[in-house]
């Protein structure tokens, strides 16, 4: 089978296409024929050697897969079955969606809604998962439209692009904070009603600022997750899934104990099932799927090595969805 497959060399990590014998793919009860994978923030982490995501070399990339069921030894899943699979140990220690075929441990599996095809349920991907799981957060925490605006960081990326296109659907007021203005327009057509400069909020702030908006999804972390934290209402809530600014946070506890905040640690990567399943339901009904499209490029399985350097260097709007040969 055609895989795209990572290595140690002299000079670094080395991602090449090339045959990978079936035998290879590694534990689990079920086989799947994968159909359509993507590039996300974490993936280019994964194959640049950034972050040290990949804990096994060899290895085939990728944090997400869509396909069909090849062969299952779980009764909940039978040949045929149209699945998905979102982060677990993909592109740590086990082999990802770069590849023709997947064997993994039948837990990891999600049924694709019937509301999307495969190549919609990889354009939503891990980031566009993550970002209902953000959307959740903020409703387990009460807020509802009426409080205010939602602040989105990062919002030309997968994330961010998803949560304008969620946020808006269930009525809030969306303002979207990107380095690139000239995607205003797009942001816009995505719903959001107010787009900001990013470097308003990525310098270095105060502890406290102007209260600004009820709530916020932030996938960028450091001082612009600080100063979003800073400017967030009484009471409000933020939840928080990304790092592309930094791992770091420098705040204080003023926004916790002088406003009430509440910050919500969002993790996609070994979320339980049920939740996973609960978000997948709620994508079904509440993201348009013309929306999705307009934030989503295809790119070849051999074109994933180039694109990773233009999504670290922040030149890539929205969603890349991987076509398996």
């Amino acid at each position: 089978m055609r895989a795209l497959l990572t290595e140690k060399t002299e000079a670094g990590l080395s991602t090449t296409l090339t045959d990978l014998d079936p035998s290879e793919l590694g534990e689990g009860n079920v086989t799947v024929r994968v159909e359509w994978s993507t590039v996300n923030y974490k993936d280019a982490l994964a194959l640049s050697g950034r972050g040290e995501i990949i804990k096994t070399l060899p290895l085939v990339g990728g944090i997400d897969l869509a396909g069909t069921v090849e062969s299952s030894e779980d009764a909940r899943f039978a040949p045929g079955d149209r699945v998905l699979v979102n982060g677990w140990d993909l592109s740590q220690t086990h082999h990802g969606g770069y590849a023709e075929k997947a064997r993994v441990p039948a837990n990891w599996l999600v049924p694709v809604p019937d509301a999307f095809s495969m190549r919609d349920a990889m354009a939503i991907g891990t980031a566009g998962y993550s970002a209902m799981l953000c959307v959740l957060a903020l409703e387990h925490s009460g807020l509802t439209p009426e409080h205010g605006d939602v602040l989105v960081t990062g919002a030309n990326g997968g994330v961010g692009s998803i949560a304008i296109a969620l946020l808006s659907k269930l009525g809030y007021r969306v303002v979207a904070s990107t380095g690139r203005m000239s995607e205003a327009e797009h942001l816009r057509a995505l719903g959001a009603a107010d787009v900001i400069d990013r470097n308003d909020l990525a310098r270095p702030g105060r502890p406290l600022g102007p209260e600004r908006w009820a709530g916020a999804v932030d996938a960028v972390g450091s001082h612009t997750l600080a100063n979003v934290l800073a400017q967030t209402r009484y009471r409000g809530v933020v939840a928080a899934c990304g790092l592309a600014q930094g791992m770091d946070l420098p705040t204080s506890m003023a926004p916790f104990i002088l406003r009430g905040i509440t910050l919500a640690g969002i993790d996609s990567v070994r979320a339980p099932r049920d939740l996973r399943l609960a978000a997948w339901a709620r994508l079904a009904t509440d993201l348009e799927l013309p929306k999705l499209a307009a934030a989503t490029r295809e790119i070849g399985l051999a074109d994933v090595p180039d694109t990773v350097a233009h999504l670290l260097r922040g030149e890539v709007r929205g969603r890349l969805v991987v076509r398996i040969p």
